[in-house]
């Protein structure tokens, strides 16, 4: 409390969460306090940057307001988001899942157990336990990072997305050549699709068209699923378990760590790689910088 007797704190919160306030500057006015000041103490006294905790929140009530009988659409709209599009891929990346799948609960993960409380309230969950930043910060840029390639990828012509421009290159020996755009991108969705079902238990992916197109509507599918069983696993502290793929012939015995670890390291080489040949077709792109990637989703730049 200060010596005012108001919780600033709590008035800090109410500037984010309200309606009107859709971004740092807003939230800084509500709250009368500069945008330099007003990120850094919410960042100190609530460990989350104002903006992503306003998204994270309003991701919250959306899925409380559909699991009630409200429209996709409505929920988008309440949320902030100016597309159904938008907000599908935004909720779909949270939960696991896309908005018309009912959620289990409404509560996202949170650093700082500060969730979404109906009607239009907060709750602080006290013994909440933390998903380690390392892992949602690899797992994440990631994702996006991939997105924002197959997007790319769609201006490059179809011969010159084919094109074996780095002959000869195969970053893992058990998954065929990494010539072309075209197989690049293909790798970094299949290998998700593929540890997923072995970790799902499922059979192995079908064989699946690899034009941007499609690439980007199987990434869509597969990159809630994959963030979600990180999640999970994170949230078990399960990391030390083994699967058994079976998928494998003969079957493997893998530790979950080394699985993250395995597809991390990978599909970052291939996304730099994929940069490259993006560049030759004369496609502007970024460097791919995590630390880029984050200052973007907390509403840094």
């Amino acid at each position: 409390m200060t010596e005012s007797g108001r919780d600033r704190l709590r008035e800090l919160l109410d500037a984010v969460l309200d309606e009107d306030h859709a971004t740092l500057a807003d939230m800084a006015g509500g709250a009368y306090a500069s945008p330099f000041h007003f990120n850094r103490r919410l960042r100190r006294d609530a460990g989350e940057p104002p903006v992503a905790m306003r998204r994270r929140v309003m991701l919250e009530r959306a899925a409380w307001r559909i699991a009630g009988g409200s429209s996709v659409t409505d929920a988008a709209f309440e949320a902030g988001y100016e597309s159904v599009e938008g907000f599908a891929r935004a909720y779909s990346r949270a939960f696991g899942h896309p908005p018309s799948t009912p959620a289990s609960g409404h509560w996202l993960p949170a650093p700082n157990g500060i969730h979404f409380h109906p009607p239009m309230s907060l709750w602080v969950q006290s013994t909440e336990q933390r998903v380690n930043p390392i892992t949602e910060h690899l797992v994440r840029h990631d994702l996006d990072d991939t997105r924002t390639l197959l997007d790319l990828a769609k201006g490059v012509p179809a011969d010159a997305y084919e094109a074996p421009l780095l002959p000869g290159m195969q970053v893992l020996g058990f998954d065929g050549p990494d010539e072309s755009l075209a197989q690049l991108l293909e790798h970094q969705v299949a290998t998700k699709e593929i540890w997923l079902a072995a970790i799902e238990g499922a059979d192995f992916p079908p064989a699946a068209g690899r034009d941007p197109a499609t690439l980007l509507s199987r990434h869509d599918e597969v990159a809630p699923r994959w963030l979600a069983t990180v999640r999970d696993l994170d949230a078990r502290g399960a990391w030390e378990d083994r699967l058994v793929d079976a998928l494998c012939d003969p079957p493997e015995s893998f530790v979950m760590v080394s699985v993250l670890a395995h597809v991390v390291t990978y599909s970052a080489a291939r996304r730099q790689l994929a940069r490259h040949i993006l560049l030759r077709n004369g496609v502007v792109v970024d460097d791919g910088d995590p630390i880029t990637w984050l200052r973007r989703q907390r509403g840094e730049e």
